[in-house]
């Protein structure tokens, strides 16, 4: 077989193989976080570009552990806490994490109806956004597991959109490169706060449940026996996942802080103030694809969101779960599914602005992050829920630290706001 032959074989295998860990991670990148990303370049340039290396072994080691939790208990996360724990911390993770959950729902609708409303001006952004939600909900109940998690991959190459625009724009490479792998830090409220912001959206509750849950399913959907060889097949699939968003943070980050800060324009609210900035500066190239990336991660991120809380739901209610069922088979977890898109869905008629949504969910994520990485930590290091799969020392470090940091920036989130 001649080499390009081989590669391409190679290429096919290994996307076959990627599954849970690229759809959680590409989903990272919804609209609402293409909006906190967005912001950070429009206020602070390149300086944050840093952060894309950053976070990235943090967000490993924190998805890796709840897929383990997954493929060795058969459980999703909710279902092992239930289960070893207190119902007090079951109705506390219940009580921030719906609320969280249907805000960034609802900002997440939000954008995508705008950017739809900015490609077709003649159709209102409202229209757009129930058009967007009837579509997702029905494609999520109606379709099997299989055909879902095939639609969501190939919905992940949208955010290469975002890869392509700082080459057709005007970017300073060495500037880049500095900023890069030379960490700038500033020490006052507002570069705080968007540290803390990248780390909320990088860092979100809501995918630790859909991870575990989606392991369970591939485990079940495939008739897979947990080894090492499934474990570290795992492994590349969440880190492959994880690159890929953040080299798309880390790209709107560039295309914003290149386009946008250079041009004097540094207060950036919505994804939809950030493309028609970018259209008089980069051209329509740049304004369609950053169009086209939020109205692709918006269809990827909220049947996961919705998911996430769907699985959260059934595991602590013990109701039937699962994509690949049927309704009538699973009527709490879809029940549960419309009623979160049709809440976010009517916060966009509330008169609640997604910036507020935003930040109501970012404190929420907040609160939560820290209470629940530590309880990962916890069923990580117990032999008798993980067996032989326990962490490794250098994974409890990186943990350690991932559960310091947010901490503090849930800390320094809570601070601003009550000195504000």
């Amino acid at each position: 077989m001649n080499t390009p032959q081989k590669i391409k074989n190679k290429l096919i295998r290994t996307w076959n193989a990627l599954g849970p860990g690229l759809i959680t991670g590409a989903s990272d990148d919804d609209p609402s976080g293409i909006a906190t990303y967005s912001q950070a370049g429009a206020k602070f340039g390149t300086k944050l570009l840093w952060t894309a290396i950053a976070t990235y072994p943090l967000m490993i080691v924190i998805q890796e552990m709840c897929a383990r939790i997954g493929l060795v208990t058969d459980k999703g996360l909710m279902g092992v806490i239930k289960k070893y724990y207190s119902k007090k911390i079951l109705y506390l993770i219940l009580l921030v994490s719906f609320p969280s959950i249907v805000l960034n729902v609802g900002a997440d609708i939000a954008g995508m109806g705008a950017v739809g409303n900015l490609i077709f001006p003649q159709v209102p952004s409202f229209i757009f956004s129930i058009v967007f939600t009837g579509i997702l909900m029905y494609a999520t109940i109606f379709w099997n597991y299989r055909r879902i998690s095939f639609i969501l991959k190939w919905l992940c190459i949208t955010l290469f959109c975002y890869l392509i625009i700082p080459f057709i724009a005007d970017t300073d490479w060495r500037q880049t490169i500095r900023s890069t792998f030379i960490p700038s830090i500033e020490m006052n409220s507002d570069f705080l706060m968007a540290l803390v912001g990248i780390l909320g959206t990088t860092i979100s509750p809501y995918l630790f449940f859909w991870q575990a849950s989606m392991e369970v399913e591939e485990e079940n959907q495939k008739h897979l026996v947990v080894d090492k060889a499934i474990i570290s097949d795992m492994k590349l699939d969440i880190r492959t996942g994880l690159l890929l968003t953040n080299l798309v943070f880390y790209f709107i980050i560039l295309t914003t802080g290149t386009v946008l800060y250079k041009a004097g324009i540094f207060q950036i609210d919505t994804v939809e103030q950030a493309a028609i900035a970018l259209k008089p500066l980069a051209g329509d190239a740049a304004y369609i694809l950053f169009a086209i990336g939020v109205l692709g991660t918006g269809a990827l991120a909220i049947p996961v969101l919705a998911g996430s809380l769907s699985y959260m739901m059934s595991e602590l209610f013990d109701w039937e779960e699962g994509l690949d069922k049927k309704f009538h088979e699973a009527k709490g977890f879809y029940i549960t599914l419309i009623i979160a898109m049709t809440l976010g869905l009517a916060i966009n008629f509330s008169g609640v602005s997604p910036i507020k949504m935003l930040f109501y969910t970012a404190v929420l994520y907040g609160i939560i992050a820290p209470v629940l990485i530590a309880i990962i930590l916890h069923i990580c290091n117990n032999k008798k829920i993980m067996g032989e799969y326990t962490n490794s020392m250098l994974v409890n470090i990186v943990a350690v630290i991932t559960l310091v940091l947010m901490t503090v920036a849930a800390g320094l989130l809570i601070y601003t706001e009550l000195m504000s």
